[in-house]
């Protein structure tokens, strides 16, 4: 399936000890996500990989209330397996919204699908990450590790086959050369454990034609993706960062947050420039059959002319309001159109989680 994946010998890669070609070479970049989409992909949840199967129709209808509200701002292209796509299709009007069927073991497109690039004259591509379920926790993963290719071939999009595990939650991007990321997630040991940080980091600005990484410590106590950044800072544009934020001490977040932001104010982005950073308050805790729910404001999504915000009711209604607020001020000429983050949060993730960005360009 991985025909359509550049594989050529055309320069000396001494740390791989093979011939290999980049993203960067071809001056291919990724977009920052605010930037212009084509169209948001979207995988359909799979009941068999639930982590609660007895909860598939709330979460099917989360899925589907999500897809409508991406669907008032960008076309939506929803991946179902084959055996489903003509019970899915029955549950949607709008022309905008389309399907594409590609087998998948589960529906976190954000960390199995490809991240899409553009170059200057607007051609796009994608990277083909290596997906191992977070680190090997859920299996069967086969499927999963086969979207990318096919949604790049699907579309006629050159594919980069990138030579080591990742997943999208893990990174942000600003346009402009710099990238945020997690230690937790993307030196962890079950993921890439053969590699160094200065390996990953090469990695990451041959395939993202990024410049500079920022490391930031640890992600949200209860996040079983080893601490994806989507959970805890995002650019809002370069120079300025949103990063959720914890003031109760009794709190493992607390530290965690205070630690991640102590990083930022400190740190300088690809340009040399100090960081503005913009706190959100995080919801008041919140847990499922004893364990933590990895509740955040971050895991928002960036649409044409919108925002999709998760937000989680009852006793975070005072949080839900504050962060729709700053999000308003920050974005005056983006509509935020809220959505129950309670849907589909007990299956470990969130709006950016389940979705995947196409930038504008023009298929090769």
């Amino acid at each position: 399936m991985k025909d359509n994946c550049i594989k050529k010998n055309i320069k000396y890669n001494a740390d791989e000890e093979r011939y290999a070609m980049y993203p960067k070479d071809f001056n291919y970049k990724m977009p920052a996500e605010w930037t212009s989409h084509e169209r948001t992909f979207v995988s359909w949840p799979v009941q068999e990989s639930m982590c609660y199967p007895e909860d598939h129709k709330r979460v099917c209808e989360g899925y589907r209330a999500l897809i409508e509200a991406i669907a008032e701002f960008e076309p939506v292209t929803v991946i179902v397996n084959p055996d489903e796509i003509d019970q899915v299709k029955s549950l949607f009007e709008a022309p905008q919204i389309t399907f594409l069927p590609i087998a998948h073991n589960d529906a976190w497109l954000r960390d199995n699908g490809p991240t899409f690039l553009c170059d200057d004259k607007g051609n796009r591509a994608g990277v083909n990450w290596r997906f191992n379920a977070w680190g090997g926790k859920y299996t069967p993963w086969d499927l999963d590790d086969q979207v990318a290719p096919k949604i790049l071939k699907s579309f006629n999009i050159k594919c980069f086959d990138a030579p080591f595990v990742m997943e999208g939650g893990s990174i942000h991007v600003d346009g402009e050369g710099t990238l945020i990321t997690t230690e937790e997630c993307l030196l962890n040991p079950n993921r890439n454990p053969n590699l160094t940080r200065e390996q990953i980091e090469e990695y990451l600005k041959h395939y993202l034609n990024i410049e500079k990484v920022i490391w930031l410590k640890r992600g949200l106590s209860g996040d079983e993706t080893d601490g994806h950044v989507d959970n805890i800072a995002c650019f809002a544009k370069p120079g300025k960062i949103l990063i959720q934020v914890c003031n109760d001490p009794k709190d493992e977040n607390y530290e965690i947050t205070k630690e991640n932001l102590k990083i930022l104010e400190n740190a300088t982005d690809a340009k040399g420039r100090k960081f503005e950073i913009i706190l959100i308050q995080q919801p008041p805790m919140r847990k499922y059959n004893e364990e933590r729910l990895t509740l955040s404001y971050l895991n928002f999504y960036f649409v044409n002319k919108g925002i999709i915000l998760p937000t989680f009711g009852e006793s975070a209604t005072e949080t839900d309001h504050m962060a729709e607020q700053i999000l308003s001020v920050l974005f005056p000429e983006r509509r935020i159109r809220t959505i129950d983050g309670m849907a589909i949060i007990k299956e470990g993730g969130n709006v950016h989680c389940t979705t995947q960005q196409m930038s504008m360009g023009k298929n090769d």
